[in-house]
């Protein structure tokens, strides 16, 4: 009873309806109902395993949801964290929240499941060695066993090669070589028993590589290669239920990926996919992943009466009225109830029930008059229920999980009758609402999280309830999570999560702050209340050797959502120093020192996360020449407001309108990250930026990638891009002009300016590049050669150009004071 009971908890995730990914409810139409009805029949489960998001495979997730009907599930080891964002500014932690609900979203849309290890996306790796030194290996290979474990899948597939490392990421590599490791030990309970006493050992039938042309080498290579341990699979067919064919759905579920950049025009027509068999039993049908495993209800002790009922109502499905068999489907449920088989029990009883609801258009929800409440706070809930079809459906009661009735009086739900009731609700949690896996400080290659949550997409809704109706002799408990709703002027009704937040955040706007001298400075500090009538004192904690005045500000909040924003004088000290500046809120005999940050994009679910309050200072010793600059934006970065830090006075421009004229007013021009593959404007302003340079002006480009570029064109002489990056941040760097005036004017930039960076030292560097190029820096990773390409500097007519892979984008955001000082020195060139 004990492993029953424990299958139940940690499976409560997995078998939630889409419902428990987004705030907005499913109304499924006759064709989509029909679509679950084929995936209630098929009694099998399929994972693919990767490293990051947007690694997955769409094409064949959706080919195993939607063709195979098989549980399909994506095992992303990491959630993004280390990428580059082409939707806003929002890097690392925040950037691995958007990149989850990015995936959340394709799986929405593809049909897939959604599941994580703890691993930490700490950037680009070039071995797997790397990988595991980084990641603590014993801690995701047991992640993945726990995955496999919970989820139970026939099949599993990897989307990497594990027998080439070095040879791509190290992170992908690392992700094949994990799950070859863990489909050898999840069958044997004595390997990490502690997920086997929950959940059971569980032994995949066969493990597969999604291979195909591109990792052979050439599309001529793979048609000479011996096929015989490839399965070839189809995976271009047309679902006329849905209206889509599967290349379509996978498209549209590989365009939520927007973050990255992977916006994709739907395929139609035949598309094989190619799986290499790697381990477990060969299949005799090379064309069926299932081959040999029963996907049917016999598969299960007592479900061949269970199928009797349901492969018919699939066969004569009611497109008109599919409520006429709910009768039927709820004695399916009636029988799914005794299955001794607890898995695929508690499986098929949530898949029932959501069709059950479908089909008699029963809609239930709970609405929160408020998106945030504090912990021990009070809200307005609003319950909804209606049923819409003429079978008789009681309202049997309302309660919270833990079996606080809310509502009891048998309502009779009558046909398209609306029920509401409203009643004033008191929070029972005391935990906040964040990303469970950023609750607690982990390490460069680990988050830290609970084990009851690993595992997870994201944190459970903090209230749910619980709605008990009485369907015939069959009672069904129905949770739902409580959310926000209101009605937007353009966008209509708009969902958003019901949130437990602090009673008060602080933020301080400057994340850095560089004081290039010993002048004082005025730092504003906002709060924001999370209730009403909140009152305290505001202090900073700093670094020895800075003053700050006054010693606290008393305030007094008076509703929810106030802000008042409070000056603080910060000095430095006359010598080098650096530290965090950290707002410290008092409330009674409570602390607070938690800031709010929100996540607002149309692609995904509205997101607000807590984070640690502080902001770096460093006092440094930098100068600069010139004062205005020019800035055109990329993919998305903050090198703006960094350069506002030290002084200069920054203007974003249009590149469309851009002439020589119109820059003559700026010292120099920055372009931001990947412009070149982002900006459609600069396939013909590129002689505009030349002929600036020409006559004076300096243009400074930062890394762009070698693929979708606007133009080839991107200097005034020949310059080409590579993959070339160093990703260890602490490499050595040799300075191959030391006489340089970037590395002497007005800085004198040494060794020590490449202290303390953060990620990596840059990346795609050009490796080959015109005579008027000076190369200014030399560096490496270990065991590789040096590449030359992180920085280069050529006089064009009167002016300079720059071209640099160095990662200012990730390095000034940090704080880093060697990288302010020679972009400062490359800004100040010449003047």
């Amino acid at each position: 009873m004990k492993y029953v009971t424990s299958v139940m908890l940690v499976l409560a995730f997995f078998l939630a309806p889409f419902l428990a990914y987004s705030q907005t409810p499913q109304k499924p139409s006759a064709s989509e109902i029909y679509h679950k009805l084929q995936k209630l029949n098929f009694l099998g489960s399929a994972m693919y395993i990767a490293a990051h998001p947007d690694d997955e495979n769409t094409r064949l997730i959706s080919y195993l949801s939607n063709d195979v009907h098989a549980r399909t599930a994506y095992l992303s080891l990491t959630r993004g964290d280390g990428g580059q964002n082409l939707v806003g500014p929002e890097i690392r932690e925040l950037l691995g929240v958007i990149r989850t609900q990015e995936l959340l979203a394709a799986r929405r849309t593809d049909g897939g499941e959604q599941l994580f290890t703890r691993a930490n996306d700490f950037g680009y790796s070039k071995h797997p060695d790397e990988t595991l030194d980084i990641w603590n290996k014993e801690k995701v290979l047991s992640d993945v066993v726990r995955a496999i474990r919970t989820f139970k899948p026939d099949v599993i597939i990897n989307r990497f090669n594990h027998r080439n490392p070095g040879s791509t990421h190290g992170h992908h590599t690392t992700s094949a070589i994990l799950s070859m490791e863990a489909f050898d030990l999840v069958g044997d309970a004595s390997n990490y028993p502690e997920t086997a006493q929950t959940v059971g050992a569980w032994q995949p039938k066969r493990l597969f590589f999604n291979t195909s042309w591109w990792f052979y080498g050439s599309q001529e290579n793979f048609e000479k290669a011996d096929k015989t341990n490839l399965l070839e699979v189809e995976t271009g067919n047309y679902y006329p239920s849905l209206g889509l064919s599967n290349g379509e759905i996978a498209a549209l579920s590989r365009s939520m990926h927007k973050s990255q950049g992977f916006g994709s025009t739907g395929s139609r027509g035949n598309q094989t996919e190619y799986l290499e068999f790697l381990k477990g039993d060969f299949p005799e049908n090379k064309s069926s992943l299932f081959e040999g495993i029963d996907t049917s209800w016999s598969r299960i002790e007592g479900g061949e009466m269970i199928g009797a009922i349901l492969y018919p109502l699939e066969d004569d499905f009611d497109f008109k009225n599919p409520s006429s068999m709910i009768r039927p489907l709820l004695q399916a449920y009636e029988l799914v109830k005794q299955l001794p088989d607890a898995h695929w029990r508690n499986i098929k009883m949530a898949e029932l029930e959501e069709i059950i609801l479908d089909c008699g258009g029963i809609f239930l929800e709970a609405v929160a008059n408020t998106n945030e409440v504090t912990p021990n706070g009070q809200y307005e809930l609003t319950v909804e229920a209606i049923n819409r079809s003429d079978f008789p459906v009681v309202l049997q009661s309302i309660s919270t999980p833990s079996g606080t009735i809310l509502y009891n009086k048998n309502n009779r739900l009558n046909g398209n009758e609306r029920f509401e009731h409203t009643e004033t609700k008191r929070i029972d949690k005391d935990a906040y609402s964040t990303p469970y896996w950023l609750n607690k400080e982990g390490t460069l290659g680990m988050y830290d999280a609970p084990t009851d949550k690993i595992g997870m997409p994201e944190t459970p809704a903090p209230e749910r309830v619980v709605f008990t109706l009485g369907l015939g002799r069959t009672t069904l408990s129905v949770s739902r999570d409580v959310v926000f709703k209101y009605t937007d002027p353009v966008h209509g009704e708009v969902y958003q999560p019901l949130e437990v937040l602090p009673a008060v955040t602080a933020s301080i706007p400057e994340k850095v702050m560089i004081f290039a001298s010993k002048d004082e400075r005025q730092v504003p500090v906002t709060l924001r209340a999370g209730r009403d009538n909140v009152s305290g004192t505001l202090q900073l904690n700093y670094p020895e050797g800075w003053e700050v005045t006054p010693a606290n500000h008393p305030f007094m909040l008076s509703s929810a959502g106030a802000s008042q924003t409070f000056l603080f004088t910060i000095r430095p000290p006359r010598n080098a120093s650096e530290g965090y500046l950290e707002p410290l809120v008092t409330v009674g005999d409570t602390f607070y020192d938690k800031e709010l940050a929100v996540i607002d994009y149309e692609h995904i679910p509205f997101q607000r996360v807590l984070l640690p309050s502080k902001a770096k200072i460093v006092r440094i010793d930098l100068e600069k020449k010139g004062e205005r600059i020019g800035y055109i934006d990329g993919a998305g970065d903050v090198i703006p407001e960094s350069l506002r830090y030290i002084g200069y006075d920054v203007t974003t421009l249009s590149p469309a309108t851009i002439s020589v004229a119109t820059l003559k007013e700026f010292d120099a021009v920055v372009l931001g990250i990947r412009a070149y593959n982002t900006v459609p404007e600069l396939a013909y302003k590129q002689q505009v930026l030349n002929d600036y340079v020409k006559q004076g002006g300096t243009v400074l480009v930062q890394y762009n990638t070698n693929r979708s570029m606007v133009t080839e064109t991107l200097a005034p002489y020949s310059l080409r891009l590579s993959r070339d990056r160093v990703t260890n941040e602490q490499s050595s760097v040799t300075f191959l002009a030391p006489e340089h005036p970037v590395l002497n004017e007005p800085n004198k930039i040494t060794q020590a300016d490449f202290n303390g960076w953060v990620q990596e030292r840059g990346l795609y560097f050009p490796d080959q590049w015109d005579p008027a190029f000076t190369p200014i820096l030399e560096m490496n990773d270990q065991g590789e050669a040096s590449t030359q390409g992180a920085l280069l500097v050529a006089s064009y007519g009167k002016g300079h150009f720059i071209y640099t892979g160095l990662s200012f984008f990730r390095e000034l955001p940090a704080g880093v004071s060697g990288a302010y000082r020679l972009f400062a020195n490359l800004l100040s060139i010449g003047k």
